[in-house]
């Protein structure tokens, strides 16, 4: 079939070969007839053809290198899924030789059209780095014009380039820091995982401390100090001011703790345990819970760094004390990390609880589990002393459980509880020398003939009657059980020789001649110890404070204490042990760096003669720059001239997170505004826009009178607001959205000092109206403000304050006013939708009753749900639109709808993905209702 002239049984056969594949069957005896179809024209076939050769290359090199001509070839393809496969394929192929071409393949592919081609390249990154070491220098010259690059798709996957490559080469952050942190709400889930990674880094080796309330000082101080020092000794002395970019980060991740993903919830869990401030931390709490719910495998994971973090904050947790409870149904390994939890939680307020807990636990019938829980007892009794005798007593009791397991593990922590206070429990001691014929286990008799020996002199009457009881069995006992006879032997012969003196001489000489060489040698070394001969004995008059020395008492615990040496979240903080490819997590700096370095300065993409603005006119070409009424009644009239919004335009950059970025990129670009005429209103509007002439900025088709409520007049306590989307470009920035924001005072005394005194939303940047100073009752008053909703339609939540109160308040923007429009001829629609298609591509066929579509033309319906600009259209059926999507990223939304009889044909092409796929899903349901 793959060698018919047919191209129908070709695709077939391709089609059964990939499904082999699939299923993990052996496909490469198939390889030479695969490879003679790589330059077949057909679309469908080639796709298939690249996928086998993307798993194959590598071990069918000699016949894969036969084809790097075609795949050349391909790299020039006008599919973007061509283009990229081929890529994909030279980068499998394993040859030394063919590096050359694999460089300019990259290189070329890093400057594509097309996101996804790129994408593919940040991969091939990796795979060349392997091959090859000695282009480092080269890829990381493509990995720096890569991780400029503005597409959400290319962002992990060149941060993950990065990370193989030139980990170390932080220099290459700085610039980009601020877009990363932007644009990783719309990454894809592993390129987020991969990003947080990074910037987490990143922080700490760019940012102080945030639990560092007052910078470090000299504390050597001169005896007679002068007033100059003292002065200066003041200024160093300063309160912790977090970074605003440090703030921006923290921001920006905040929201992905309610991704669906685990990995991306457990990496910006770790970062905010490593990054944010005490205080802060105990957001990541319920997310973490949360995932709790999930596979054991995730189980486990979560529940190790849990372990991890509840050991040095454990109120982070308590309150979720239930959620570790362990569960019938739960695995051996997820047990006993609950447990660890719960005994890292216990404290004198909840330890009744959790020791309830643990008596159900010790019955368990996983023996493994059962013998962790007698330690966690023993670790509570340590830790809480109100508790010690409790617990001792608990254990004793265990000691005649039927479980030999529970019964050996009872009696190693009750040795070590034994040793916190042996004067106080002789009774303890006795009561185990009692039970010590029916315990079987060798370690818990070596445990007990150990306590004996150790506390002999607590027990002078039991330690004999017991050696005489060893030294019936001594040569039928284990190895472990033989040594500690021995050295109970040698003990009370210090502390009782007349009652043990013969008894001791049998066990050494049953000692000296046993099959184990440890046995023998042990019995040599107390023979000459205890018994001084005439040759030597120089030690023997030692062997009191050697043998009886004073042991300190053992420390029980926790496995995770030094875990924390690894960052959480990754393989060698699962295995405890550092992994290949760990990048250790650098200390806090002691100084902050230079913030500058993230500063970006905007290039002037274009000369002033391309803005299609006269100097002394208003603005040409279907550019329009008003900011729309802004009018209002009552002395609380907010009306703001040109320079006025300046002025305020300037103001806002310190408000903003990144304000610093803001003002210098404003001061940098003069160039790039409008020309103001005089009287005209026409304020400033970045060239983002304006730089393409075939996309000129137009004015809205349809502006909806349709306002929203932001505060009710009730739970604004006589001050209700009303928004509305003005559809206009925003004079504050051009990244921002226009909201105009009607204020009402329906109460009986006047309103001063209205303003915004608190921005909360996360990764979203606010400009705020100017404050009015008073509203009259009855009167109402109309502001304008911006809002970058970051490509996004999560609200923006925000404090709307009076004087005397503060409301919380949020605007939550449809997905069709994220959008501006633009002008563009027919022939430059199909080409830019030519260039957005495959994955950037998303259709929908729509049904429609005959009354939805009698009742109000399509034209109408999408010009009143999105805000879009129509392109002339030579067919009557076909109906095109695009916007420029300002929010952030300025990326191009084509819309496209050809009417049909009983419905219609709808595409959307957009590089931004997610808002196409939104816009088409709202388009979908405002065409097809009546």
């Amino acid at each position: 079939m793959l060698e018919s002239s047919k191209e129908s049984l070709k695709l077939e056969a391709m089609k059964r070969v990939v499904g082999l594949i699939a299923k993990g069957k052996n496909a490469s005896e198939l390889f030479p007839a695969v490879v003679k179809n790589v330059a077949n024209k057909n679309l469908e076939l080639k796709k298939l053809v690249y996928v086998y050769l993307v798993r194959y290359a590598e071990e069918q090199q000699d016949l894969a290198l036969l084809s790097i001509s075609t795949f050349q070839r391909a790299l020039k393809d006008p599919n973007q899924l061509i283009r990229a496969s081929a890529l994909r394929v030279l980068s499998s192929i394993r040859v030394p030789i063919i590096v050359p071409i694999m460089m300019l393949a990259i290189k070329e592919a890093a400057s594509d059209l097309s996101p996804y081609v790129r994408k593919t390249a940040a991969h091939a990154i990796q795979k060349l780095y392997s091959l090859d070491a000695d282009q480092k220098d080269h890829l990381i010259e493509v990995i720096e014009k890569l991780l400029k690059d503005k597409s959400t798709l290319v962002a992990g996957s060149v941060v993950m380039a990065f990370e193989e490559v030139c980990p170390d080469r932080i220099d290459l952050i700085h610039r980009n820091y601020r877009k990363l942190c932007n644009l990783l709400m719309d990454v894809e889930e592993w390129g987020q995982v991969v990003i947080i990674s990074m910037l987490t880094r990143y922080a700490r080796t760019q940012f102080i401390s945030p639990n560092e309330m007052l910078r470090d000082t000299n504390s050597e101080k001169a005896f007679y100090e002068s007033d100059e020092e003292k002065r200066k000794s003041a200024e160093e002395t300063k309160p912790y001011a977090m970074d605003p970019d440090h703030r921006l980060l923290l921001r920006s991740t905040k929201p992905l703790l309610q991704s669906r993903n685990t990995a991306v919830v457990m990496s910006v869990a770790q970062l905010y345990w490593h990054l944010a401030p005490k205080h802060e931390v105990n957001i990541i709490t319920k997310s973490l819970v949360r995932l709790l719910r999930s596979h054991r495998e995730v189980q486990y994971i979560v529940l190790q760094n849990i372990a991890t973090m509840s050991i040095q904050r454990k109120g982070m947790f308590e309150p979720f004390m239930k959620s570790f409870y362990v569960r019938s149904t739960d695995a051996t390994h997820i047990k006993t990390l609950k447990l660890e939890i719960l005994t890292n939680l216990a404290n004198e307020a909840n330890i009744s609880t959790v020791l309830r807990e643990f008596q159900t636990y010790v019955k368990s019938q996983d023996k493994a589990f059962a013998a962790a829980t007698i330690q966690a007892i023993g670790r509570c009794a340590t830790n809480i002393s109100e508790i010690t005798d409790t617990c001792l007593n608990g254990l004793v009791l265990l000691l005649s459980n039927r479980d030999e397991t529970v019964v050996a593990e009872s009696v190693v922590v009750i040795r070590k509880l034994l040793q916190t206070q042996p004067s106080e429990h002789s009774d303890i001691i006795k009561h185990m020398a009692k039970l010590f014929d029916n315990i079987t286990v060798p370690m818990a008799r070596a445990s007990i003939l150990w306590l004996i020996g150790e506390y002999c002199e607590h027990v002078p009457k039991i330690a004999p009657d017991v050696l005489r009881k060893m030294a019936k069995t001594f040569h039928n006992e284990e190895d472990i059980v033989k040594l500690q006879t021995v050295s109970l032997a040698a003990k009370l012969y210090l502390t009782n020789s007349k009652q043990t003196k013969l008894l001791t001489q049998y066990i050494l000489n049953l000692g000296k001649y046993d099959q184990n060489y440890d046995i023998r040698d042990r019995t040599r070394f107390i023979r000459q110890l205890i018994v001084p001969s005439e040759r030597g004995g120089a030690l023997s008059k030692y062997a009191r404070r050697i043998l009886l020395a004073p042991k300190p008492a053992p420390v029980l615990q926790s496995a995770f204490k030094d875990r924390d040496r690894f960052q959480l979240g990754t393989l060698s903080h699962t295995l405890n042990s550092k992994a290949t490819g760990y990048l250790e997590l650098s200390d806090w700096p002691p100084m902050a760096p230079d913030q500058s370095v993230r500063n970006v300065e905007v290039a002037e993409a274009v000369s002033r003669s391309t803005l299609a603005f006269d100097s002394d006119e208003g603005p040409k070409n279907g550019h329009s720059c008003e900011a729309g009424s802004r009018s209002g009644s009552g002395s609380g009239s907010s009306e703001e001239s040109s320079s006025e919004a300046s002025e305020s335009d300037s103001e806002s950059s310190s408000d903003s997170d990144s304000g610093t970025e803001q003002k210098k990129q404003s001061e940098a670009k003069p160039a790039q505004k409008v020309r103001r005429s005089s009287g005209d209103g026409l304020v400033s509007v970045c060239d983002r826009v304006c730089v393409c002439v075939c996309q000129q900025l137009s004015s809205p088709v349809f502006v909806p009178v349709h306002t929203y409520e932001l505060l009710h007049r009730m739970t604004g306590k006589g001050l209700a607001a009303q928004y509305h989307f003005s559809r206009q470009p925003c004079i504050y920035d051009d990244r921002m959205i226009s909201v105009q924001l009607t204020f009402s005072n329906n109460g009986d005394h006047t309103l001063e000092n209205i303003h915004i005194s608190e921005k909360t939303s996360a990764g979203q940047n606010i400009h705020c109206f100017s404050p009015i100073e008073c509203l009259e009752p009855e009167k109402s008053v109309t502001v304008s403000m911006g809002v970058d909703f970051n490509d996004s339609t999560q609200a923006a939540s925000f404090q709307l304050c009076t004087k005397a109160e503060g409301f919380n308040v949020s605007i939550q923007p449809a997905v069709g006013e994220l959008l501006l429009p633009v002008t563009m001829s027919e022939q430059d629609f199909s080409k830019e939708q030519g260039k957005l298609q495959g994955m950037n591509e998303s259709s929908a066929t729509i049904a429609m009753t005959p009354e939805s579509i009698t009742s109000q033309p399509l034209h109408r319906k999408v010009v009143n749900m999105a805000n879009v600009g129509v392109v002339p259209s030579g067919q009557n059926n076909v109906h095109r639109y695009q916007i420029t999507k300002l929010v952030s990223s300025g990326a191009l939304v084509l819309v496209c709808v050809v009417q049909k009889d009983s419905g219609a044909q709808l595409t959307v092409n957009t590089e931004k993905t997610i808002i196409g796929s939104m816009l088409l899903r709202e388009l979908q349901t405002v065409l097809s209702a009546p």
